[in-house]
């Protein structure tokens, strides 16, 4: 298959089929709702849902006083799998995961996803879906403290 210099050029500064996951990371700096949003703008979705998962101030009425993430170093490819599946089950024109590890504090940002497609139910459908793998199937484990001192590791593998 010849390359001619009008193909090249069309392809110039993004991989070979993007498809629709734009952005995937697992970091340990603070996570932007901004950048997440920006990273799925698609010109054919009518319909971008959002989720936020923040740090909350309690765990099963104790309260937590300090939380860390940890994640095992396949992580993110395990996330890539998960996110591959929601954009084959959905008609998904844009995705993005961003899940935050280390030390946390209540009301940070811990996960941030987003999916847009060309209607609002199923990229509410399909936001939900990536959600609900990710916090099933992708090896992060939660750290948390309680006020009386005591700690627990919540990981992905608990049901």
């Amino acid at each position: 298959m010849s390359h001619t210099h009008h193909d090249h050029h069309h392809d110039h500064g993004r991989p070979a089929g993007p498809g629709p996951i734009r952005l995937l990371a697992v970091r340990d700096g603070a996570l932007s709702v901004d950048e997440v949003f920006a990273a799925v703008g698609d010109d054919a979705a009518g319909g971008t849902a959002l989720f936020v998962g923040t740090v909350r101030d309690h765990d099963g009425g104790a309260p937590v006083t300090a939380l860390s993430y940890s994640a095992h170093p396949g992580a993110e490819s395990e996330l890539r799998r998960v996110a591959e599946k929601v954009a084959a089950d959905f008609p998904v024109r844009a995705m993005a995961a961003v899940h935050r590890v280390g030390d946390l504090r209540v009301g940070d940002l811990a996960v941030v996803v987003a999916v847009s497609c060309p209607h609002r139910a199923e990229a509410f459908e399909a936001c939900r879906r990536l959600i609900d793998d990710l916090k099933r199937e992708v090896p992060i484990w939660k750290h948390q403290t309680f006020a009386d001192g005591t700690e627990e590791w919540v990981g992905a593998c608990s049901r």
